[in-house]
């Protein structure tokens, strides 16, 4: 099969290479299709999202390459909106601004209910853990309850176009604070995919953790792919690249587990709808 790739960050967020070097990547790699997916603004200071007086100069570019490489590839542009409960721009707002072909939404940031602070379980392991230290309080089941119920909200609100990296909570995990074999956690992970059937969003199987050395799987995991399997709800890969050479990385083994499990299509953009593609 031809690759693509709808999850992708440039230097107009926390990339690092400009968006025609994506393209002219996708183009070599002989891939059909490559969507940018920018971090959506928040409303106080980071390091990863656009900054709102860009999102126009983001727009332009991607619209200006949609045109010059039209006889060679497919590209999208996009959003991955950060849902922080309570934080988050209207998305309205945002849809209307952006206009984007489709949209991934995400958590990357868990906001505790109580004390109103955020624990970033991206980015380095320290985070993590003084996350669960000084804003949960050590109560490590009472973290991963919030990560969850946060994305299950931004799901049922949202309805997004793809769910992003679905289980990222485990990624600086590496079984010190939980394992996904225990009850309570299963739990929380099958309540979260009874509201993605409903919202009939796609799940995307995110490589990005594993060529990055920082998680043993793929976003979601084998456990849960075969969950999500049985439930018939439609997934995608993506490498959530950072980098042009990051593009398809891993996506040989991302298939062939995917088959394993008994896929037999991933979900493809095609400018209007989203279309079964054949792994087999």
């Amino acid at each position: 099969m031809n690759y693509f790739n709808f999850h992708t960050h440039t230097l107009y967020c926390d990339g690092k290479a400009e968006p025609e070097d994506y393209v002219k990547e996708a183009i070599e790699k002989k891939m059909t299709a490559i969507g940018f997916t920018c971090h959506s603004p928040l409303p106080f200071e980071n390091g990863y999202s656009i900054k709102q007086n860009n999102i126009g100069n983001y727009i332009n570019d991607i619209r200006g390459l949609q045109k010059k490489y039209s006889n060679k590839i497919k590209v999208y542009i996009g959003t991955e909106f950060d849902f922080v409960p309570g934080m988050s721009d209207d998305f309205t707002v945002l849809k209307n601004t952006l206009m984007p072909d489709y949209f991934i939404a995400s958590v990357h940031l868990v906001r505790n209910n109580e004390n109103k602070k955020l624990w970033f379980i991206d980015g380095p392991e320290i985070n993590y853990s003084e996350g669960i230290e000084t804003i949960f309080n050590n109560n490590v089941e009472l973290a991963v309850r919030t990560y969850y119920e946060q994305v299950t909200l931004m799901v049922s609100k949202l309805k997004p176009d793809i769910i992003g990296h679905i289980d990222k909570v485990k990624m600086n995990n590496k079984n010190r604070y939980f394992t996904e074999n225990e009850e309570w956690y299963k739990k929380l992970v099958n309540h979260l995919l009874d509201t993605v059937q409903k919202a009939g969003s796609i799940v995307e199987v995110n490589t990005r953790g594993i060529y990055k050395k920082r998680c043993e799987s793929t976003y979601p995991g084998k456990e849960i792919l075969k969950e999500i399997y049985i439930r018939k709800i439609p997934v995608t890969i993506s490498s959530d690249a950072h980098l042009p050479c990051e593009l398809i990385l891993c996506f040989d083994d991302t298939i062939e587990l995917l088959r394993n499990i008994g896929f037999k299509t991933i979900k493809y953009f095609t400018g209007i709808d989203w279309i079964d593609i054949s792994i087999i």
